[in-house]
């Protein structure tokens, strides 16, 4: 540190006879020493030099922002540091720094021995520590290395030990820096990288800290403030420490400041005489601090998918630092309008406090990104692992009922098979299926139609999925093989969470008849998101909250682009989608539609085409619809997450349609009515019409 005044200090003798060590050590060395120490060249000085010294790492929050790039969801940090360029530091910052850390810092060479003398001298006058001996450049070399994560526990504490060891080390380093880097680097790396007490690393950081504003536009008095409080940032800051102590600190430098000749002594005065303006913020950190509660399952969700991609770690523990330490901007594919809709249409169906919920997502088809994730439910801590719209922690989903269908009609049409591939679909059923108890006869699995005067007889794939015909369905599945079915809805992303689930697929998918009734566990994202991929004619996209990541570097990460392959021939997904039209009050490309379980739909959405199944499970204990278009998907599961024992009931199905289709027509609001892509005649019937 360059000037301490103002007061006696009992480590005074101490700190001189330190100061005095290394004076008299400097002195003593071979005139080749000391050349080494101020003039080295270049390839001897930096052999030593460690790298992070030319590129430090030092860590940095991560900012997360919605779609536009501009709204601010959350910040990740557990050090509260942004680096900022030196063009956008307040000039009277820059020289109040070097005013009050180091006066000769741009005519030294990073080792300026006449201080190194001159505080000695000045230091044993009166046992009082007037004046240091570390150049700014120095100060930074420490900073570097007390705080470098590569470095072990020991090093960085021998980085601040008082000896002359450590002290000539820095020296070394510092003459070295000074030859690699120009005078306005070091200055720059020195204010990104320096504590100023309350929390804050940096000069942006402060500047916020302080004064909620950005750096570029502090004051003479506010940047003299900040300068001072350098050297005892924690006991001098006027945010919990001493305020005294810091309108002191900042009169000596604005009277440094005029010695160097950066203001007159006037401009001190009148800085001096301006009271403390303090307008002191935080920035909270993570998804429990979102800016709005409604934005914390969102961010949570991002967090999740962040730690599961290696770009950022081989391990969850190194991705999540990356995430707090990394000074990201991460721009997501969140919505704000759309997900405020989304958020008001599901508190329609359960309002807070309501043990049941409908957590709904919202999917862009052919990319993948989620536009929204909404849920009856505020974020905080204790849910931060009950991801009920995405998955995780405990929640492994629900029952979505008859909207697996949807993976029967695709391994039906894959195989070979039409849409008007017909059947005269019972009452009730017997499959070649194990089964027993109230839905067997016999050895055999035999279900039934919930409304045989309405589903039984002659169905087709048009038909028989807008009317969800529960007999027709299992017939087709015995037609392809449940195992089929089954490979099918993993090709569209939906992922077996529950341990039973998983065993069956893996080792039992030939006998899981069951399957196309939805007996499997999911959640809305994983069947909003397969749904859009027959939305995309057959293009898979993982699902992803993120548009772009701008890492400290400032470039973009490919880690951000969509990842999507083909998983369905594009004739599949059209002859699917033709057929999905009927549960909705839509109408195929050939009229074949006779009838729907959610009829209401296409009206809602004011003559869009459109596209979408209902669902319920058995005993109505819960209550699914997802819809799509060409450009939306979007998918609401009704259930007790808590209490699967405790059935919505079928009264609540019809809020839940009612609550997907309004999402839709509020999101789709200005877009252009875009049609689907009418199946081929051989695919609908099997030959040219």
């Amino acid at each position: 540190m360059c000037v301490r005044s103002l007061r006696p200090r009992p480590l005074s003798l101490l700190v001189s006879s330190l100061i005095a060590g290394v004076a008299l050590a400097v002195a003593g060395f071979p005139a080749s020493v000391v050349v080494a120490l101020t003039a080295k060249s270049a390839s001897d000085a930096y052999l030593d030099l460690p790298s992070d010294l030319e590129t430090p790492p030092p860590p940095q929050r991560s900012y997360l922002y919605a779609n536009d790039g501009k709204t601010l969801i959350a910040t990740f940090y557990d050090v509260n540091r942004q680096e900022v360029p030196l063009n956008k530091v307040a000039p009277a910052a820059r020289d109040a720094i070097v005013a009050a850390e180091d006066a000769r810092f741009f005519e030294h060479g990073g080792v300026d021995m006449r201080s190194v003398i001159r505080a000695f001298v000045a230091n044993g006058t009166d046992g009082e520590v007037e004046q240091g001996a570390s150049t700014l450049t120095m100060q930074y070399v420490r900073n570097v290395l007390k705080t470098n994560p590569n470095l072990s526990p020991q090093e960085r504490q021998d980085a601040t030990d008082d000896t002359a060891r450590r002290k000539l080390q820095e020296m070394r380093y510092a003459a070295a820096l000074e030859r690699k880097l120009s005078k306005e680097e070091i200055l720059n790396r020195y204010l990104n990288i320096s504590y100023f007490g309350a929390g804050a690393y940096g000069i942006a950081a402060a500047s916020e800290r302080y004064f909620g504003k950005a750096p570029a536009k502090l004051t003479l008095a506010e940047a003299a403030l900040l300068a001072g409080l350098v050297q005892s940032p924690d006991s001098d800051s006027p945010i919990g420490g001493d305020k005294a102590r810091a309108l002191e600190r900042r009169g000596y430098v604005l009277d440094s400041m005029a010695r160097t000749g950066k203001i007159t002594a006037a401009q001190a005065a009148k800085a001096k005489a301006e009271p403390l303006r303090l307008k002191p913020t935080r920035l909270p950190s993570g998804c429990v601090a979102a800016r709005q509660d409604t934005w914390g399952f969102f961010c949570d969700y991002v967090r999740q998918w962040w730690m599961g991609q290696p770009e950022f770690g081989p391990s969850p523990q190194q991705r999540e630092r990356d995430l707090f330490e990394g000074g990201y901007r991460i721009v997501s594919s969140l919505d704000p309008e759309t997900q405020k809709v989304a958020q008001n249409e599901v508190l329609s169906v359960y309002g807070y406090g309501n043990d049941r919920a409908a957590p709904m997502a919202v999917v862009q088809p052919g990319t993948g990104r989620v536009l929204a994730m909404a849920v009856n439910r505020h974020y905080s801590l204790k849910d931060t692992t009950n991801q009920l719209v995405a998955g995780g922690g405990s929640i492994v989903g629900y029952q979505a009922g008859s909207t697996f269908k949807m993976f029967t009609m695709l391994a039906a049409l894959e195989s070979g098979r039409n849409l008007a591939t017909g059947f005269n679909a019972p009452g009730r059923f017997m499959s070649k299926y194990p089964g027993g108890g109230e839905a067997g006869c016999g050895n055999k699995w035999c279900p039934r139609n919930a409304t045989p005067s309405w589903m039984n007889g002659y169905r087709t794939m048009w038909n028989g999925f807008g009317r969800s015909v529960n007999t027709y369905f299992v017939w087709l599945e015995q037609q392809v093989g449940a195992d089929k079915v089954v490979q099918m809805a993993q090709r569209l992303g939906i992922t077996f969470r529950a341990e039973s689930d998983a065993k069956l697929a893996k080792n039992q998918a030939a006998r899981w008849g069951a399957f196309t009734l939805g007996v499997s566990a999911t959640m809305p994202l994983d069947l909003a998101n397969a749904y859009a991929t027959v939305a995309a004619e057959g293009v898979h996209c993982q699902p992803t909250p993120v548009l772009s990541i701008i890492g400290p570097s400032g470039d973009r990460l490919p880690v951000s682009n969509p990842k999507c392959q083909r998983v369905l021939r594009p004739e599949v997904a059209r002859a699917a989608t033709d057929a999905a039209r009927c549960p909705v009050g839509d109408q195929s490309a050939y009229g074949r539609c006779d009838g729907g379980t959610a009829d209401e739909v296409a009206g809602i959405l004011g003559g869009r085409q459109v596209a979408g199944k209902t669902g319920t499970s058995e005993f109505d204990s819960t209550a699914s619809f997802v819809g799509y278009t060409p450009q939306l998907a979007v998918a609401s599961i009704a259930a007790n997450p808590d209490d699967p024992q405790d059935y919505v009931g079928s009264a609540v199905q019809q809020s839940v349609v009612a609550a997907v289709a309004q999402t839709m027509a509020a999101t789709l609001s200005g877009f252009p009515k875009q049609k689907f892509n009418p199946p081929d005649a051989r695919i609908a019937f099997g030959r040219r019409r």
